[in-house]
């Protein structure tokens, strides 16, 4: 398992978070507030692997791209980013030793947080 920084995902929620669509909650909203397996396949069926791929900071490029494996350190509900999952994220990513991601996610959350004032 060869867990990259999921570029295009992370430019996604760059744009999202200068846009406004960030919801500022607090890290232990995110297990509330993160997609539900059903919400997940709802969102594949109508959008596709590649949209679904823009949620999340990880990916596994020796996973099948048309299956959950591949994608991991989901940031949002597929609408806004979440500032709860942007922390949940960036603390498994630092748990496991996926430094890239970890930073990128760290300035994420500046960026959220600068926003905000």
């Amino acid at each position: 398992m060869a867990i990259e920084l999921n570029r295009p995902a992370l430019k996604q929620a760059r744009s999202l978070v200068r846009d406004g669509k960030v919801v500022r909650d607090e890290r232990d909203a995110w297990s509330e507030a993160a997609p539900s397996t059903e919400q997940e396949n709802r969102f594949i069926e109508k959008n596709g692997w590649t949209e679904y791929s823009h949620w999340h900071l990880g990916i596994d490029k020796s996973e099948n791209p048309e299956t959950k494996q591949a994608y991991s350190f989901p940031i949002g509900d597929f609408r806004t980013v979440h500032r709860s999952g942007v922390i949940s994220a960036e603390s498994r990513a630092g748990q496991y030793d996926h430094t890239e991601i970890r930073d990128e996610l760290r300035k994420l959350l500046e960026l959220i947080d600068a926003a905000e004032g």
